[in-house]
């Protein structure tokens, strides 16, 4: 069975928007937990910055290998 383009081009979408917010819920959740153990805002805004972008990073690659494969 083939997909059609547009529906494919959809679905990318749908998993690249879905990585950015789980990305940005892991990084609101560190953020919070840094700054609830007494880190000061800084370290804890430092804390969630690197959340978002190692979750970012694995999710996109996850998402490059999905696509590479999809055919």
């Amino acid at each position: 069975m083939t997909v059609s383009q547009p529906v494919h081009a959809l679905t990318l979408l749908v998993v690249i928007l879905t990585a950015g917010l789980l990305a940005l819920l892991a990084a609101v959740a560190a953020g919070l937990l840094a700054r609830w153990d007494g880190e000061s805002l800084p370290g804890a805004l430092l804390r969630a910055g690197t959340t978002f972008g190692a979750t970012l990073t694995v999710l996109c690659s996850v998402i490059a290998l999905g696509v590479a494969t999809w055919n």
